[in-house]
């Protein structure tokens, strides 16, 4: 399959999304399986732990490296909970699509997010994930 408009105009390297590249990692069989559970959240943005709980065979190291991959790419990025307001114990890292990778998907019929919401809610998780659900995310 041939991406729509995959190097057009501002999508290409010069306007800093290259959604050739980003295909081409977003397509990896772990880091899509990442990028379906940050689609199916229930804020669009889960931290490592909750990632690391939806991926049991996946270590956090691992997990942090494909999001780096992803972030990397154009593809996902982190929202960062200020140093100020962080809660010891809990994420202060979290990670959502960028808007060029959710048009970039919506183009190309990839991730679509009800399907991935629906097959996340059906994931039994213990109270601390659904805890770590409720928290809330930086703008």
């Amino acid at each position: 399959m041939t991406p729509t408009n995959a190097n057009a105009g501002e999508d290409g390297p010069a306007g800093g999304f290259d959604s050739w590249a980003a295909l081409q990692k977003a397509t990896d069989e772990t880091r899509a399986s990442l990028i379906a559970d940050v689609v199916g959240h229930p804020k669009g943005a889960p931290s490592v732990p909750e990632l690391d709980y939806m991926n049991p065979s996946l270590e956090a190291d691992a997990i942090r490296r494909h999001l780096g991959i992803l972030q990397d790419v154009g593809v996902l990025e982190d929202l960062v909970v200020e140093p100020g307001n962080r809660i010891r114990g809990y994420p202060y890292k979290f990670y959502r699509l960028t808007d060029e990778a959710r048009e970039l998907f919506d183009r190309n019929d990839l991730f679509p997010e009800a399907a991935w919401r629906r097959q996340y809610d059906r994931v039994q998780r213990t109270g601390e994930i659904r805890e770590l659900e409720e928290m809330p995310r930086p703008d």
